[in-house]
């Protein structure tokens, strides 16, 4: 009699815990929900294959209800990730870090594909290498984003300076599919963005590829152009269920390199649902084929781009000799899948 009573004053304790701190759990101690952000482009490819397959679902079981909401950038998707209002989330390193460093409250645990963007040059604009920038205005999908962080490094690279006065090249914020109404409209002369945006617009006939995903800096388009992060409080609650998190992307990813054709249907399944339309298959295979999918992640390449960040002053208040991401990359996680653990 009196195990069972302190059994259930246990779990009363337990109970009182886990309402106290707001979360509801499965009988099997899972979160019954789990917020998953993403973006509305053909680059989150594996964790679209991840989601329509049902990946997710497989990992964490039917009874947790998946919540996913798709962002425009990755400004807005870090923001989430920083105020609690996501658990998992796939984003760019640029604003991925830039949050990190303000609020410190989420982890990068895998890494989803590298590349994937290009620099799309005007018809018309005389611009045929990075040097005939000089004079012209390129459009960045947002402030700080990872696209405009290799966009100063590659302008950096090749002599170029940015900036408003003459002889420099300008920069302007437009969104990818605005990019492609201003090449109609000659409002801006290139633009350096994610595919498959930079597919359209040569298919549209309105632009072309000066400098392919290869040689788009840094470490020649080898670079995380999506990882997955998970904040603090879901690490240290649901440590398995990152897990499962990191299993499912793993498994998307498999799937495209493995079966391509399939994957290419079920990518636009996801786009439609999530950007309200689909997409052209040849499109999703060109995009696909301009980026490397991969779980691996470079700490000393995110370094690299934070650096640029500093210099850009969308990082403030850390010198770049003190930049240290190792508490924001945690790939322990990771390490136990690819072991079987």
């Amino acid at each position: 009699m009196r195990k069972r009573a302190w059994l259930l004053l246990l779990l009363l304790v337990v109970v009182s815990m886990v309402s106290a701190c707001g979360e509801k759990l499965t009988p099997t101690g899972k979160a019954q929900v789990v917020r998953v952000g993403v973006f509305k482009n053909v680059t989150h490819a594996a964790a679209y294959i991840a989601l329509e397959k049902g990946y997710f679902a497989r990992e964490w079981g039917n009874e947790v209800k998946i919540e996913v909401t798709a962002f425009d950038n990755g400004s807005d998707l870090s923001i989430a990730m920083a105020t609690g209002d996501i658990d998992v989330g796939f984003v760019g390193p640029g604003p991925a870090t830039t949050f990190f460093l303000k609020s410190g409250n989420y982890r990068v645990v895998s890494g989803s594909n590298n590349g994937g963007a290009v620099l799309v040059a005007r018809n018309g604009t005389g611009i045929n290498s990075v040097k005939d920038l000089v004079d012209k205005t390129i459009a960045i999908p947002s402030k700080g984003n990872t696209n405009e962080i290799s966009l100063r490094m590659l302008l950096q690279q090749e002599g170029v300076s940015l900036g408003r006065s003459a002889e420099s090249a300008h920069l302007i914020v437009r969104s990818p599919s605005d990019a492609l109404i201003s090449f109609r409209q000659k409002e801006i002369d290139a633009t350096l963005v994610p595919e498959p945006w930079g597919t359209q617009i040569e298919k549209a006939g309105l632009g072309k590829v000066v400098v392919d995903w290869k040689a788009i800096p840094p470490n020649n388009g080898d670079y995380p152009t999506v990882i997955m992060v998970a904040s603090d409080k879901f690490i240290a609650r649901h440590r398995d269920m990152v897990k499962g998190a990191i299993k499912a992307n793993r498994d998307g990813i498999a799937f495209i390199q493995n079966s391509p054709e399939q994957a290419y249907d079920l990518i636009n399944n996801q786009l439609k649902q999530y950007s309200g339309k689909g997409m052209d298959k040849g499109l999703i295979k060109a995009s696909l084929s301009r980026l490397k999918l991969t779980t691996d992640v470079d700490v000393k390449v995110m370094e690299e781009m934070a650096k640029v960040s500093i210099d850009a002053r969308y990082i403030k208040g850390i010198n770049k000799e003190e930049l240290n991401l190792s508490t924001f990359v945690d790939l322990s996680m990771l390490e136990e899948v690819k072991n079987g653990k």
